[in-house]
């Protein structure tokens, strides 16, 4: 097995499909990567009928494990960055609140205590939006609390949130050229 480079890119995938295939498609550029799939990813993955083509060394971690046991990684310095994208709702609430029972809250809680930066990418972060369903594209209309949650996330300490993939590009570039990669 080779040795891993680090630090590395983390990125969380939530079980959101705003923007979800160009998310993996963004995952599929970045050097030395690892990723950490929640369960409603998993499923989302299959719904969109989407294949993780993932760079040469990038390692996956699943939702399998009641303490969310790949978080130790973040004590060691593995991380360079963390990236949360694209995150739903719900994601961001427990986020917002404290509340880490899932390996992608746990990795975006270990981030944090870590002082690992952050970039979110908030699906719920206008009143009217437009999103990639199954079956198409479909109206949706996120609730009050939604886009309050969004918004209180962005004054977490060392926590981008963007709001569109556009955003969510040049803050990645931004990154890559603050690390020199």
């Amino acid at each position: 097995m080779a040795k891993i480079r680090t630090p590395r890119w983390g990125w969380a995938l939530t079980g959101s499909g705003h923007f979800f295939k160009e998310c993996l498609r963004m995952i599929g550029n970045l050097d030395e990567v690892d990723l950490f799939v929640s369960k409603a990813a998993r499923e989302v993955v299959r719904m969109y009928r989407q294949e993780l083509k993932l760079p040469k060394g990038a390692r996956v971690f699943r939702d399998t494990t009641a303490s969310a046991a790949p978080v130790g990684l973040f004590y060691y310095g593995v991380y360079h960055t963390l990236i949360v994208a694209p995150a739903t709702s719900n994601t961001v609430a427990k986020c917002v609140f404290g509340i880490s029972d899932t390996l992608v809250t746990n990795v975006f809680a270990q981030a944090g205590k870590c002082r690992v930066p952050t970039i979110v990418f908030a699906c719920d972060t206008a009143p009217e939006l437009e999103t990639e369903a199954p079956k198409g594209m479909v109206k949706v209309y996120p609730r009050s609390i939604d886009l309050k949650n969004s918004e209180r996330l962005k004054s977490f300490e060392s926590t981008t949130v963007v709001e569109t993939l556009e955003e969510l590009e040049k803050t990645l570039a931004r990154r890559k050229s603050e690390l020199h990669v």
